[in-house]
């Protein structure tokens, strides 16, 4: 049953704790391991530290494996729980682990502590996530695993199958099965469903797919999960420069990072960490302070380019009463403006500048007209003064187009130069089209003055 509500979660971990305590620790493993892999991961760190010090002492290490590969907490809070247990209990179970969940957690870990594991674990497991730790943070090296099916091509299907069974509890996936050469060059794919559908004496290379989409080992996280998008594969393999099979990185890892890119983009566009949810209300305030006192600062220069046009609003106080609304309207269209050039950028989407460039100038021009002859059409039934209506119509209406080019070429100049475009933030941007806005308004009004006053 699943733990599909908080009650109902809370009265299982507290059913558990009970079993522990009254001593019948095998009626708590059938309770236990008849849970979700998921649910393990959380009802295991839901426990008290009093009874996971009991119960990790009667898993086995598969299952103590199978808890660490799913837990969805901080890495720094796994850590904690695996610190919990003597240093060779926790290298066995690193060891159990799925090769890319335990290179993620070693490289959470002080050097020393990885030292201190690394040195407990059996050599070829040392040497091959050592090779894992290597690859740089949010590449396809960091992400795969080293768990998978592959075969050479001159084997027959039924012989694939026995392999298939016989590997299928520590591959990460078994959906593909990949064929590689003598020199474990990736050559071609074979679905579970072909080996399924295909006699037994068919040899491999005869229902094989060379067609392979595979990703290098240096490629950004960004790109390989548009790839798995693009083509709904449920993992993807990755490979070196000479076509090496190095690993696969299966859907539920770019599951993991396209939450992680929303969590990025949508921390910039808010200037704000919105992947800490279960925050304190202090420390909540602690991290967005720093922005809000920057945005405060920068507030002022917009009251003091307003001061620069005192002479202009003296003449015409009516003026002040369409600050707001126009430096309000621009900033709403340059943070449009930047949420479509950030999704934009992070789907890889960027091979022609120049056409998005145009493509956001022309949607901008319908905006403003219409945006600008609105206000208009507006100031002049509740006003009655053309000159007045022209000029905050036109003011609307450049400031919208100006604000809403900014917000575009920000992150299309930093993507040009690599630099991811998510770390622009809305209110900054905002900010910034809000001096724009009050520049071209006040610009327009002060060269219109005779139009409208005193009419």
């Amino acid at each position: 049953m699943a733990l599909d509500n908080d009650q109902q979660f809370e009265q299982t971990v507290h059913d558990l704790e009970n079993l522990i305590n009254s001593g019948q620790d095998d009626l708590f493993m059938t309770r236990f391991t008849a849970l979700h892999d998921f649910e393990k991961g959380q009802v295991y760190a839901a426990l008290p530290e009093r009874i996971r010090e009991v119960a990790w002492r009667i898993m086995d290490d598969e299952t103590l494996a199978t808890i660490f590969d799913n837990l969805e907490i901080d890495q720094e809070d796994i850590v904690s729980l695996l610190e919990e247990m003597p240093s060779q209990k926790g290298a066995d179970i690193l060891v159990a682990m799925f090769a890319d969940n335990e290179a993620d957690l070693l490289q959470a870990m002080p050097a020393k502590k990885v030292s201190n594991y690394l040195a407990l674990m059996p050599a070829d497991e040392v040497n091959e996530i050592k090779q894992l730790i290597n690859y740089e943070e949010d590449t396809a090296g960091s992400l795969m695993a080293t768990e998978y099916l592959a075969v050479k091509k001159s084997e027959k299907v039924k012989d694939v199958l026995v392999q298939v069974k016989r590997q299928a509890e520590e591959a990460e996936s078994i959906i593909y099965v990949y064929v590689v050469d003598d020199q474990e060059r990736l050559i071609g794919v074979v679905s579970l469903r072909d080996l399924l559908t295909h006699p037994d004496d068919m040899t491999i290379d005869s229902i094989t797919n060379t067609r392979v989409i595979s990703v290098s080992a240096d490629s950004d996280q960004k790109d390989v999960a548009q790839v798995v998008a693009d083509y709904n594969f449920f993992s993807i393999p990755v490979i070196d420069k000479e076509k090496h099979l190095l690993g696969i990185i299966t859907v539920d890892d770019i599951v993991d990072v396209i939450d992680e890119e929303a969590v990025g983009d949508y921390s910039g566009l808010a200037a704000v960490d919105v992947s800490d949810t279960d925050d304190s209300a202090w420390h909540s305030a602690i991290k967005r302070i720093p922005w809000l006192l920057t945005l405060l600062v920068l507030g002022l220069a917009s009251t003091g380019l307003i001061g620069l046009f005192e002479h202009t609003i003296r003449q015409a106080p009516i003026l002040a009463a369409f600050i707001t609304i126009i430096a309000g309207t621009a900033g709403n269209a340059g943070t449009q403006s930047l949420a479509l050039a950030i999704r934009h950028f992070g789907n890889g989407q960027d091979q022609s500048g120049w056409k998005n460039l145009i493509s956001e100038f022309v949607s901008a021009l319908v905006l403003a007209v219409i945006g600008g002859v609105v206000l208009a059409l507006v100031t002049m039934l509740f006003q009655g003064n053309e000159g007045l209506a022209l000029t905050v119509g036109m003011a609307l209406g450049l400031s919208i187009l100006a604000s809403s080019l900014l917000a575009h070429l920000v992150p299309a100049v930093l993507n040009r130069f690599d630099i991811d475009p998510a770390i622009v933030n809305g209110p900054l941007v905002a900010t910034v089209c809000d001096w724009a806005s009050i520049l071209i308004y006040f610009s327009i009004a002060t060269a219109m003055l005779g139009a409208f006053v005193g009419k």
